[in-house]
């Protein structure tokens, strides 16, 4: 027998082995290269005490992986993307990046604010998209370590960058929690009266395959906004009842993607703004992803008033991801928490309107999980 004393010392000891063992967060800092005018790209990974990680460039504030369990246990990247920084500073279609100043499109690239018009950059046949030629997904955002689980990444845009009104200041924040959610919060100051739409573009393919036509789909969402052949809405909020773009109950995202439908023809499958049934500002669940053969589950909560689904229609085969692999069409989906698009000329819309001296915040969560 061991006396009192060297007991007790004993379980001192082995409860600090099991304290510096134990699964914890952690953030690792590494190289990502640099841009071509010299600036330097850093690539910041959260680790959870589960194993999950995200990997975060401060080239576009940009999520480059994102790695889940599936249903067996194994560890998967469930977004697209690169291997290196120069697919990133190639022509890409924002592959996990941060987009702003306004996420989606602005007819004829042009608004008005106070009674002055303001004219932007075209980058989408007429229109202003993602933010412009350049946009926040192309500049080096500036990045503070808060604590171990989460990620600052903050960008000044001049007045008149991209043709926008004022100088703003945006922040990105994302953490990764102990429950597998990726939790990402926007907050935007500006000195003068702009508008403003903050949204992550990372396309997910929740079991690694070729394409995302087998995953299981759910929005809480009764309308949607029709858009005109230039994919600039229309106006109107129509109803999904009766419609392929309802997902009020789970559908195979491939189920109805090539309906006869005037809609479906105009994105070439889903690239369509979804009106959430409730919004009151509050974090609430709006979308739940599966995939049938990974088990991995996806659930959205977000404070905005939509989000854009998008398909990958456009993807094209030319583009090579991870791993030398050919990212095709259709490859992945998109699930862009938002406003609306065009909404700076639809004031029907919820207003993007970032007064002087206001602060704006939205929160998303992508929540990881399987069944």
């Amino acid at each position: 027998m061991i006396g009192p004393m060297k007991a007790a010392a004993l379980f001192a000891l082995m409860l600090l082995a099991a304290c510096t063992t134990a699964p914890r967060n952690h953030m690792t800092k590494t190289s990502h290269g640099q841009t071509p005018d010299g600036q330097t790209v850093d690539l910041y990974t959260i680790t959870n005490s589960a194993g999950a990680s995200v990997s975060i460039s401060t080239y576009g504030a940009t999520v480059v992986s994102l790695k889940v369990k599936d249903r067996a246990g194994n560890f998967g990247d469930v977004v697209l993307g690169f291997d290196n920084l120069a697919g990133y500073l190639g022509e890409h279609p924002y592959f996990g990046a941060t987009i702003g100043r306004y996420g989606n499109r602005i007819a004829k690239g042009k608004f008005s604010l106070n009674g002055k018009e303001y004219t932007l950059a075209i980058n989408n046949g007429p229109n202003a998209l993602h933010g412009g030629l350049k946009g926040f997904s192309r500049q080096v955002w500036q990045a503070k370590e808060i604590g171990d689980d989460a990620l600052e990444l903050t960008y000044l845009s001049a007045d008149g960058e991209e043709g926008y009104p004022g100088k703003l200041t945006a922040t990105v924040r994302y953490t990764l929690t102990a429950a597998n959610e990726l939790r990402i919060d926007y907050t935007a100051t500006t000195d003068a009266d702009t508008v403003i739409n903050l949204t992550n573009h990372s396309y997910f393919n929740l079991g690694g395959l070729d394409n995302n036509l087998t995953h299981q789909l759910e929005i809480h969402a009764d309308r949607f906004t029709p858009v005109d052949a230039g994919l600039i809405p229309t106006g109107e909020l129509l109803p999904v009842k009766g419609t392929p773009f309802d997902f009020t109950t789970p559908h195979a995202v491939g189920e109805r993607i090539d309906a006869a439908d005037e809609q479906i023809k105009r994105g070439g499958g889903y690239d369509h703004n979804f009106v959430f049934t409730k919004h009151d500002g509050q974090l609430n669940l709006v979308a739940r992803v599966s995939e049938p053969k990974s088990g991995r589950v996806m659930e959205v909560l977000t404070t905005e008033p939509g989000v854009q689904f998008y398909t990958g229609n456009f993807l094209d085969g030319k583009l090579t991801g991870k791993g030398g692999r050919m990212i095709g069409r259709r490859a992945a989906l998109c699930l862009e928490t938002q406003h609306f698009p065009d909404s700076p000329n639809q004031p029907q819309f919820p207003s993007t309107v970032l007064k002087a001296g206001e602060t704006r915040k939205s929160t998303t969560v992508y929540r990881f999980g399987v069944k």
